[in-house]
């Protein structure tokens, strides 16, 4: 893939402030800023022993009885879930990507939550060509997360894949609803994209379900389990996999057509 830049050499901070503001206003909740890692945050590539030790410690004291299973996964989606909505949000909103591996994240309690990206010179592209580069780059990364996970508490490849799986699919429902300019077919296309260039093919997929208006909306129909009922068993997600699928399907298009 050919490489141009958006911003000159000298631009880069204020790139990395655009960036992290669009991530800001387009989500209501993401909270970072531009500059390196702050003593105990997960750095990636760094030895992150220390910051993932006291994560899950802080899981176990937390929910006692949910089990190594559920500890394994949400430390996976919690690194996760960061770099994933800033690649989405880059690729899709902003217009061109960050370097991801420079992207360290806070740990606040049994969460992830917050962010420091250095500043740099973002890869300017078309949406395809930003989503092969943050595959490029989120591939690595993640391989790295799940060998630190692995190194701690057990979380086995086929589950990792299919929860990024689900990752990547909600986030590209989440973008329907925030791009009402972008056609429900497009971003089937890009998510299909998405998931061929990390490797999660097969892994979930967006199912088309109809408003009153007849308007085609996307829902996610995932493979993977968050494990969440493990602490409320009387509770599954509205995409969970092990309710009635048929019960699956109206609470998320009950929820897709709320955002309308």
């Amino acid at each position: 893939m050919a490489r141009s830049f958006l911003f000159a050499q000298d631009t880069g901070d204020a790139a990395t402030t655009r960036l992290i503001a669009t991530a800001a206003q387009a989500t209501g909740f993401m909270k970072g800023e531009p500059g390196g890692a702050r003593p105990g945050w997960y750095v990636p590539g760094a030895d992150n022993s220390a910051v993932l030790g006291e994560l899950h410690a802080a899981l176990a004291a937390t929910y006692p009885h949910a089990g190594p299973a559920f500890y394994a996964v949400r430390l996976w989606t919690n690194l996760l879930w960061q770099p994933a909505y800033l690649a989405v949000i880059a690729a899709h909103i902003h217009g061109a990507m960050p370097g991801l591996g420079t992207l360290s994240q806070h740990r606040k309690g049994i969460y992830v939550d917050g962010y420091r990206l250095l500043p740099g010179v973002p890869t300017a592209g078309t949406p395809e060509e930003l989503i092969a580069e943050a595959a490029r780059q989120l591939r690595p990364i993640a391989a790295a997360m799940l060998g630190e996970i692995n190194a701690l508490t057990k979380l086995k490849p086929l589950p990792a894949k299919r929860l990024f799986a689900d990752r990547m699919l909600s986030l590209m429902v989440w973008l329907s609803h925030r791009r009402r300019d972008i056609p429900a077919e497009t971003i089937e296309r890009y998510t299909a994209l998405w998931l061929e260039a990390l490797g999660l093919t097969g892994q979930g997929e967006l199912e088309p379900v109809s408003a009153p208006s007849g308007q085609r909306l996307l829902i996610v129909k995932r493979k993977g389990c968050c494990l969440d009922y493990l602490i409320d068993p009387d509770r599954f997600c509205a995409t969970c996999p092990k309710q009635d699928n048929a019960v699956r399907v109206a609470r998320q298009t009950a929820n897709a057509i709320a955002e309308l």
